[in-house]
C-alpha cells in the first residue's frame, strides 16, 4: 500500500509539473484522456443546461402515454465522432430538427466552462453538422506548429489559430492582404514567417521597405527585385504592372477558344496556362506604406500619386497575372490622401496585431468584421505576435506566429537562393549582396559630438 502511495503521489506530481512547463505534453499524456472521459461523462447533462436540447418527438410523447411509460426526456445533438488532436478534441455533432449552428456557437463560453476546456469554437460542416473544436490549453502562449502541414502551390503556414489548427496564407483564394500593427506588436516576425513559407516554392519574391531596406535587404538573395526609396519603388511598380500587361498577352494569345477545345481548357488566367508556359507568380511585399504615401513637395505629391496609382492597378488587375500583393503598416486609413480606401478595399485578406486605437482597428475590420474590432483593440502589450486575422467573409481568428529570428530568416533565404528566379523586366531592382564590410557605413558618416 505504502508503494503504491508513492507511486501515486509521483504520478500526481509529475502530472503538476508538466501542467505547469510543458502543457502540451501534459494534454498528450494526461489530459486528452481525462477530458475525453469528462465529455462523455457530463454531455447530456451539460447539454440540458446550456440550453441545446429538443422536446421528445410526439410520437414518442404519445407512445409514452399509450404504453404508460415515463416521459422521454429531451434530446442533446447526436454526436457523430469524437476525435482527439494535439491540442483538445474535435466533437462532430448532428443537430436535432429546429436547432441551428448559431445555437451553438452562442453557448460556446458555456460549454468552455462546463468541460472545463481552454477554449471552444463551433463551424458548420454542412447542413445539420457542426464540428465544436476544443482546446485543453493556452496554444497561444507558447506557438508551436505540427511538424507536417498541408503543402499545395501557393498556399504556406504562418500561425498558430486559438483552436490549435494551422493559419495558412493561401494566395489563390485571397490574392492581396493587409497587416497591420504598432510597433513592437510582431508584425515583422509575422512578415519573417511569410517569406520563411515562401523561400522553398517557385515564385518570386518583390520587396519594398523604405527604412533604406532595414527588414528587407537582410533577407535579399531570395528576393528577385528590392526597392528602399519611394523613387525606386515608383520605378519598380511600373515595371510589375508592365510585366502584368505582358502577362496578359501571354494568356490572351494561349486562351484556346476553338470549338475544339473543352470549357475546361480556356485560359483566364496564368494557372490555366501549361506548365511550360505558365509566368513565375510574384509575391510583392510592401513593409511601410505610409512611406510611400506621404509628401512633402508637389515634387513628392506627383511620385505619391504614382505610386498609388500602380498599387490599385496590381491590386485589381494582378491576381489573374499571378501578381499578389502582401501590403504593412501602422495605420492605413484615408488620412494618407486619395486612392488609398480605393486600395484598402481591394485587400481581402486582413491581419491587425496590437494597435493603439480603435480608430486603427476600425481601418483593419470596420468595413468587414465589426465583431474583430473590440478583439483587436484588446490585444495585451506583452503578447507580442498576437494577432487577429479576417477576411471579407465576416469570419475572424486569433493567431499568433512562431517566434523567427532574423538570423533564422536569412538562414532559411540563403538556403534556398537558387530558387530566385530571374525576371528580366526587374533585373535593374535586383539585389547586390556585397560583404559586411561595404555594407556597414563608414564611421565618418556619423562624426562624434562634442
Amino acid at each position: 500500500m505504502t508503494a503504491f502511495t508513492v507511486a501515486l503521489v509521483l504520478v500526481v506530481a509529475a502530472a503538476g509539473l508538466l501542467r505547469w512547463r510543458r502543457p502540451a505534453w501534459y494534454w498528450l499524456v494526461f489530459g486528452v484522456a481525462l477530458a475525453a472521459l469528462r465529455v462523455l461523462v457530463r454531455y447530456r447533462s451539460v447539454m440540458d443546461a446550456c440550453g441545446l436540447t429538443v422536446p421528445p418527438a410526439r410520437w414518442r410523447l404519445s407512445l409514452a402515454r399509450a404504453t404508460n411509460r415515463p416521459i422521454p426526456e429531451p434530446r442533446p445533438p447526436r454526436i457523430r465522432r469524437l476525435r482527439p488532436t494535439r491540442t483538445g478534441l474535435v466533437l462532430r455533432l448532428k443537430l436535432r430538427p429546429g436547432q441551428d449552428v448559431f445555437d451553438i456557437a452562442a453557448a460556446s463560453d458555456r460549454l468552455r466552462h462546463s468541460f472545463s476546456m481552454f477554449g471552444v469554437t463551433s463551424r458548420e460542416v454542412r447542413s445539420g453538422v457542426v464540428e465544436v473544436r476544443m482546446t485543453g490549453y493556452d496554444v497561444l502562449k507558447r506557438v508551436q506548429m505540427p511538424a507536417e502541414t498541408e503543402t499545395r502551390a501557393m498556399r504556406v503556414p504562418v500561425a498558430l489559430r486559438e483552436d490549435g489548427s494551422v493559419h495558412y496564407r493561401d494566395y489563390r483564394a485571397i490574392p492581396h492582404a493587409l497587416t497591420l500593427g504598432a510597433t513592437e506588436s510582431g508584425k515583422s516576425v509575422y512578415q519573417r514567417n511569410l517569406v520563411a513559407g515562401l523561400a522553398p516554392l517557385d515564385v518570386a519574391l518583390v520587396g519594398i521597405d523604405c527604412k533604406q531596406g532595414v527588414e528587407l535587404f537582410p533577407l535579399a538573395r531570395r528576393f528577385s527585385a528590392l526597392a528602399d526609396s519611394p523613387d525606386t519603388a515608383a520605378e519598380l511598380l511600373d515595371a510589375l504592372v508592365a510585366r502584368m500587361a505582358d502577362v496578359y498577352r501571354l494568356i490572351r494569345t494561349q486562351q484556346r477558344i476553338t470549338v475544339d477545345v473543352p470549357d475546361a481548357g480556356i485560359a483566364a488566367d496564368i494557372w490555366d496556362l501549361p506548365d511550360e508556359l505558365r509566368p513565375t507568380p510574384v509575391v510583392v511585399l510592401v513593409d511601410e506604406v505610409a512611406e510611400l504615401a506621404l509628401y512633402a513637395t508637389k515634387e513628392e505629391e506627383r511620385r505619391r500619386d504614382r505610386i498609388i496609382t500602380a498599387l490599385v492597378r496590381l491590386a485589381q488587375l494582378g491576381r489573374a497575372a499571378g501578381i499578389y500583393l502582401e501590403i504593412c503598416g501602422q495605420r492605413f486609413g484615408s488620412e494618407l490622401g486619395k486612392g488609398i480606401t480605393m486600395l484598402r478595399a481591394q485587400l481581402t485578406g486582413r491581419t491587425a496585431h496590437r494597435l493603439n486605437d480603435e480608430t486603427s482597428a476600425n481601418m483593419a475590420f470596420g468595413d468587414i468584421a465589426p465583431d474583430a474590432v473590440l478583439a483587436a483593440i484588446q490585444i495585451p502589450a506583452e503578447l507580442r505576435g498576437l494577432a487577429i486575422a479576417g477576411d471579407a467573409s465576416g469570419g475572424w481568428h486569433r493567431i499568433r506566429a512562431p517566434h523567427t529570428s532574423l538570423r533564422q530568416a536569412v538562414n532559411l533565404c540563403n538556403r534556398y537562393a537558387d530558387r530566385t528566379p530571374d525576371l528580366p523586366e526587374l533585373a535593374p531592382f535586383r539585389p547586390t549582396t556585397g560583404t559586411a564590410t561595404e555594407l556597414v557605413p563608414s564611421a565618418k558618416a556619423f562624426p562624434a559630438t562634442a
